[in-house]
């Protein structure tokens, strides 16, 4: 059968597991353990991706992993109350931060009593956090 789109709904309307994932792990005194990480609105997530090279293009060359299907990685972060697995994040980069100003900039300016100053926006995809 055939999966149904409408505009409302972009995903298929079936889900099937991802099948095998990498998933990046952190090496400990006895085994791996899965890294696991949390969306930008602070909500927990397992991570795995569908290819060595999208792994090793967000978290870098030296990420050790393992490959493990879906609902095993589903089954190894449920009991530690990860309830999502996210495929294939795609991470961002901070703003850089504000450097130094430069030598011919004024150093002082009083600011108009309405205008706040905001610092510059940064973007998160996905952060490396405590799953605590």
């Amino acid at each position: 059968m055939a999966d149904i789109l409408s505009d409302e709904d972009p995903e298929p309307s079936d889900r099937f597991p991802a099948g095998p994932l990498y998933v990046p792990v952190r090496p400990g005194p006895a085994a791996c353990a899965a890294r696991l990480f949390r969306t930008p609105l602070g909500d927990r997530t397992a991570v795995g991706f569908t290819s060595r090279r999208r792994l090793t293009a967000t978290l870098g060359p030296d990420q050790p992993w393992v490959r493990l299907a879906e609902p095993a990685l589903r089954a190894l972060t449920a009991p530690l109350g990860f309830t999502t697995v996210t495929v294939d994040p795609q991470f961002c980069a901070p703003a850089p931060a504000p450097g130094p100003a430069p030598a011919s900039a004024p150093t002082a300016r009083a600011a108009a009593p309405d205008h706040v100053p905001h610092p510059p926006k940064q973007q998160f995809a996905l952060r490396v956090g405590d799953p605590r």
